[in-house]
Order: C-alpha cells, then structure tokens, then sequence
C-alpha cells in the first residue's frame, strides 16, 4: 500500500492532469509540485526519473522503497498505488 505519492507536474501538461484526476477518483491523497512554481525542484524529479518528461509520479510504499512512473501508465501506476 503506497504511504506517500507525489506528482511533479507542470501547467502545460495533459497527462498530468489526466493522473492527478485518476488518483482522485480512486481516492489517493498525493502532494502535487508544480515545476513551473518550483523549478529549484526540477532536480529532484530528473534524479527520481532520469527523464526530464512529466508527470513523474513517487510512490513510497510501506517499506519506504518507492516506485517512480513516468507519464500515464496506469499499467504501471495501479500496482503501484495498492
């Protein structure tokens, strides 16, 4: 079960909104960092991904191992969140 998800997004992205909107019909919390807000956080998504693409979702489970999809892969995201 994920303990904490965190997207890094930005303002131009459709597939961003397209797993926030995901999460939140499945009812997952998650912490949203806007890149275009934060770019001192840009770092920290490539170094997570190693992709500059969005979204990049960090899903830290349990355990506190974490799990980094990139875009929308739900094929990847849903066991991941569970």
């Amino acid at each position: 079960m994920a303990k904490n998800i965190t997207i890094f997004t930005t303002n131009t992205c459709a597939y961003c909104v397209m797993v926030k909107k995901w999460l939140q019909v499945k009812g997952y919390n998650y912490e949203e960092v806007n890149l275009d807000s934060h770019p001192e956080r840009q770092k920290e998504a490539y170094e997570a991904s190693g992709q500059l693409a969005v979204p990049v979702t960090v899903v830290t489970k349990e355990d506190d191992s974490k799990e980094v999809i990139v875009g929308y892969n739900l094929a990847k995201l849903a066991p991941a969140v569970n």
